[in-house]
């Protein structure tokens, strides 16, 4: 059996599908709450649907059947500001876990986040040392959370004490199908969607950066498909360890992702541009690219959906149609 956190939001509902796909046994451990969210894994056969709080006892009782814990539950909002939720969530809760699977012998995948990257002074290289790791800094209290996590991580392995398997994934900008319970959190493809499909026009950030232009700010954005096909091959990949970014390696800006949303949609591309919010312009990130010389020395060799073709595919295989969900 494989445990999946946050097993019905955004990429663990994806992840979820595709193993049920392959016939495993998937048993989810989310908060469902009262909106639609349910219908992530609604068309899936799962082993079980546990609530974070009964998580400990669940494990206790079932941790037997646990091959490998997938662990991408966690409060993914850069723009909150309880910082002692973000910490009892995104920081004790991978504790355990990872003390949990030290402790029983069960393999370890988790969510670390690009954010941890902050500004960017130290650049996008996901050095998984001690000392490589000390030197970023995070903007936001999500991003510290997981810089948190990573770093004690790598002091525990560097001390043996470790899952046979642990593995921490560093996400950049992931859009798909699923997203749409995150509210402003959603991807701009999701959010602009129904004003391409109507004809735009498209509202993105002005730049308040000299040198970048408006809609110019740059991103790696990463189908929701390929942090699948990644998660998937580590499952099969015992002895990969460590800490490794997920993106394409390939910075685009957000007017070319706008532009290929109309082209999925069948539209010419109407863009116009509005002030980026006072309280976001501190701690906006104006530049992501993943360096993944670290994965691909690993062995993962699969190519990476380019903007063009992954949007494409997410609007005409999901929010176009009236059943958008995986």
């Amino acid at each position: 059996m494989i445990l999946v956190t946050g097993g019905a939001g955004f990429i663990g509902s994806n992840l979820a599908a595709s193993l049920a796909e392959r016939g495993a046994a998937v048993s989810i451990c989310d908060r469902l709450r009262q909106a639609d969210k349910w219908r992530n894994v609604g068309k899936l056969e799962l082993r079980d649907v546990i609530a974070p709080e009964q998580l400990q006892n669940w494990l206790h009782s079932n941790g037997k059947d646990v091959e490998a814990v997938v662990h991408l539950g966690a409060i993914s909002s850069t723009t909150e500001t309880d910082a002692d939720l973000i910490i009892d969530t995104n920081f004790r809760l991978s504790q355990q876990l990872w003390r949990w699977c030290t402790e029983h012998g069960k393999r370890l995948i988790y969510a670390s986040s690009a954010a941890t990257y902050g500004g960017a002074e130290s650049g996008f290289a996901d050095d998984d040392s001690v000392a490589g790791l000390a030197t970023l800094r995070p903007l936001n209290a999500y991003g510290w959370s997981k810089q948190l996590f990573d770093r004690w991580a790598a002091r525990s392995a560097a001390s043996g004490s470790h899952p046979p398997q642990w593995v921490g994934l560093k996400f950049f900008n992931v859009y798909g199908p699923n997203e749409y319970h995150k509210g402003g959190m959603q991807s701009v493809v999701a959010q602009k969607y129904a004003l391409a499909a109507a004809g735009g026009p498209v509202t993105l950030f002005k730049s308040h950066r000299a040198g970048v232009s408006d809609g110019g700010q740059l991103r790696d954005f990463i189908y929701v498909g390929d942090c699948v096909k990644v998660m998937l091959w580590l499952l099969e990949q015992p002895r990969v360890n460590g800490i490794f970014n997920l993106g394409t390696g390939k910075a685009r800006s957000f007017a070319e992702l706008a532009t290929a949303l109309f082209a999925a949609v069948g539209r010419r591309p109407v863009l116009a541009y509005i002030d980026m919010p006072a309280n976001i312009q501190p701690n906006y990130q104006y530049f992501t690219e993943a360096r993944m010389e670290r994965l691909r020395a690993a062995g993962y060799s699969s190519p990476f959906t380019t903007i063009e073709v992954g949007v494409q595919e997410y609007v005409q295989r999901f929010l176009s149609r009236p059943d958008r969900y995986r």
